[in-house]
């Protein structure tokens, strides 16, 4: 099993979109795969039209095991699982800092999943907490999505000095740039700066109004417009992705 988490400091730079858009293409080319929504806002559970149950919370999400597996729910696509969001998962930082090991329980939460789903992947809230921390452990992969400005290149900055400062392994981490408009100027200077740069990866999404709109169809981009450019773009994304996974 392969953990991928869609993370970032700063919110609004797309990572929801390409939490869900991801999950989906490795559904259709690497199944069985499922999502985490780890955010209170429960973004990713609203576009693929899930609801957690009244039942399930944070409490229960911190159990794991069976907790976990008894909530987990089929999305409308094949070999794509979802574990649902709830507002209480507002609360699980206060929560992980009364467990023994913080920082090690998202990780042994989900270890029972291992054969089960070939990839997971973890829609992270926008900040810097406890959560994130634990988050950091269980991940393969922290994916970084970043729009190509000075502000989004300082919260990946702060993220780098975070791991350096506490020992982490910052190996782990791989950005991209998404939400491009070739015509800004800055756009184009941020991205050749970094191209080659290492944890860098060299495919872009671009702006496209359609990602916007994928609150109004509730679906991946690629399963209700795969002819779109950030549809291609997601593909391209995932394919860069995959090779840099077969290597770990």
């Amino acid at each position: 099993m392969k953990t991928i988490a869609l993370y970032s400091i700063k919110g609004g730079v797309g990572k929801t979109a390409t939490a869900v858009n991801l999950s989906y293409l490795s559904a259709l080319l690497a199944p069985p795969t499922l999502i985490c929504d780890l955010d209170p806002q429960g973004a990713s559970s609203y576009y693929f039209r899930i609801a957690a149950s009244k039942k399930f919370n944070s409490d229960k999400f911190l159990k794991g095991n069976k907790k976990i597996h008894s909530n987990i729910k089929a999305t409308d696509f094949e070999n794509l699982d979802l574990l649902p969001s709830d507002f209480s998962y507002r609360n699980l930082d206060i929560e992980l800092s009364e467990e023994k090991k913080p920082k090690k329980k998202l990780k042994k939460n989900l270890e029972e999943l291992s054969d089960d789903y070939r990839f997971v992947f973890f829609d992270c809230p926008p900040n810097l907490t406890l959560l994130s921390e634990s988050v950091f452990a269980a991940s393969d992969i922290i994916l970084v999505p970043m729009i190509p400005t000075t502000l989004s290149i300082r919260t990946y900055v702060q993220l780098t000095d975070f791991f350096d400062a506490n020992d982490l392994d910052s190996s782990k981490i791989r950005a991209f740039f998404t939400m491009v408009e070739k015509r800004k100027k800055m756009h184009r200077d941020i991205i050749q700066e970094f191209r080659n740069a290492p944890g860098f990866l060299r495919q872009t999404i671009p702006y496209n109004s359609e990602v916007e709109k994928m609150g109004l169809y509730r679906a991946p981009l690629n399963a209700v417009l795969p002819n779109s450019p950030a549809a291609k773009a997601y593909r391209n994304l995932w394919k860069e992705l995959t090779t840099d996974l077969e290597q770990k």
